[in-house]
This record gives C-alpha cells, structure tokens and sequence, in this order.
C-alpha cells in the first residue's frame, strides 16, 4: 500500500498518522500544506475541507481526514 498524506509541519495530529504509518511500514508520500487555512486550495480540492491531516488511499479509493479515523483505517487495512 502506498498512500499520499497532506499534512503540515509541527501539527501533532499529523505526527500521530506519520508515526503510525512508520510502525506499520507503509509506504506515503508527504504533501506539505500551508499554514493558512485559507491557502489550502489543494486538501480542499481533494477532500472537501482544508483541515489536516488528509490521507488519500489511492488503490482503494479512500480519502479521509480526522487523525483517530485515519489512525483505525490503518489498523484495519
């Protein structure tokens, strides 16, 4: 599984998902957003809201935001 993760530099939310996709070794690539919500035109394009973190599943056609709903999607995949 490779997955793409929005994520921003120094949110705590965001590391909980970096540090569980490490544990379970899975593949991500990072796209850093910026700190302006306003400026975050690409995590709402992809997800619908400008908040993060955002994990994109590709392969499965997943997109979802919230680091508890991306930590238990992990867990089960």
């Amino acid at each position: 599984m490779t997955v793409t993760l929005y994520r921003l530099e120094g949110c705590p939310y965001c590391e909980r998902v970096v540090d569980r996709l490490n544990e379970l070794d899975v593949d991500f690539d990072s796209v850093w957003v910026d700190g302006l919500h306003s400026k975050r035109d690409e995590v709402k394009r992809v997800s619908g809201q400008r908040a993060v973190p955002v994990l994109v599943d590709d392969e499965r056609g997943i997109t979802m935001a919230e680091s508890e709903r991306i930590l238990e999607y992990l867990d089960t995949s």
